[in-house]
């Protein structure tokens, strides 16, 4: 159930989202048995050598949007936002989970499904009885799930290639972290992953087509993609998706952000491979109301088993995990 409040103080909620970071962490690493991890780079390495290209492996195999290892995934998003002229920056932040599950096709196309399901989503809003006053909701948000039809590493070589549909299902439990609107558009994937480095993007746009919402939506999310990578599992890169809301003016239709994000791959004992992320973004452009105006991220990336193997287009092939 949606709860609603005034804004809180800057250190209160900073301490929240600090539990949280540490409960994402915990969460990540334990419900990873060591059993589950699969290749690349999740065995033991013989050498120095080994190590360093092992969990620089991990590291490609994690930033690459169409790779074909599965993971789960906990980001904290905390951003300092504008409500507009007469208020102060607030904090908003959420909470998401994702999960990459590629499963082939055949032995030259995999469908590559992630849903991101946003478990907290903190939100400033006007006060509904009086507009000049800022509360707060936090509540479940909107499900979003993303479906790709992608070559095969045999197939494509280096180039990154991805096509689907996205959606975003109306799930929030408040009026104030959802658009009420079932929504469905294109998704695409193109770039280039070399030895040392990736660089793409990755392209979502939405269009409403049903819902209880009171307003139609068309909205886009381009994420740029771009990295380099350094041995050891560390690595350092462009962090920030660029926003559009075709539905609304000029001067609230644009969020884009310059940002860096360090990544970091490592390997506790037995358990699987976990890569962290911490980024930051400053937003030159944003939205007058209610705009985003700086942020920071920490993701947790935990490298999981492939659940599904064989092939879609040969039913008799498939197998799960847990059978012999």
């Amino acid at each position: 159930m949606a709860r609603t409040f005034k804004q809180p103080a800057i250190p209160r909620l900073a301490s929240q989202a600090a539990l949280r970071l540490l409960a994402s962490l915990a969460v990540i690493l334990f419900a990873a048995p060591a059993w589950a991890a699969d290749p690349p780079g999740t065995t033991a390495p013989s050498g120095d050598e080994a190590r360093r290209e092992s969990l620089t492996a991990i590291d490609k195999a994690l930033t690459d949007p169409v790779s074909g290892t599965w993971f789960i995934a906990l980001q904290e998003n905390s951003f300092r936002i504008s409500p507009g002229i007469g208020h102060g920056e607030r904090w908003s932040s959420d909470l998401l989970f994702e999960i990459a599950m590629p499963v082939a096709i055949n032995p030259d196309w995999n469908l590559i499904t992630r849903p991101f399901i946003d478990l907290s989503h903190s939100q400033p809003h006007p006060q509904p009885d009086n507009p000049m006053d800022i509360e707060r909701t936090t509540a479940f948000s909107d499900i979003t799930l993303v479906q790709l039809v992608a070559p095969s590493k045999q197939l494509a070589g280096n180039w990154l290639l991805g096509l689907g549909p996205t959606w975003i299902f109306p799930s929030g439990v408040s009026t104030w972290t959802t658009s009420g609107k079932w929504q469905v558009g294109p998704a695409a994937v193109l770039g280039y992953l070399s030895e040392k480095w990736i660089l793409g993007a990755f392209f979502q746009n939405w269009t409403s087509f049903g819902g209880s919402g009171p307003r139609a939506t068309n909205s886009m999310s381009l994420q740029p993609i771009a990295a380099y990578f350094f041995p050891y599992g560390w690595s350092i890169g462009y962090s920030g998706n660029i926003l559009a809301n075709w539905k609304t003016s000029a001067t609230n239709a644009y969020t884009v952000p310059i940002g860096v994000q360090v990544s970091k791959v490592f390997k506790f004992g037995a358990l699987p491979a976990v890569k962290l992320s911490l980024a930051g973004q400053w937003m030159p452009v944003h939205p007058a109301n209610f705009g985003q105006v700086w942020g920071v991220q920490l993701l947790v990336q935990a490298v999981r088993p492939r659940l599904l193997k064989g092939y879609l287009s040969d039913p008799a092939s498939l197998q799960f995990r847990w059978e012999k």
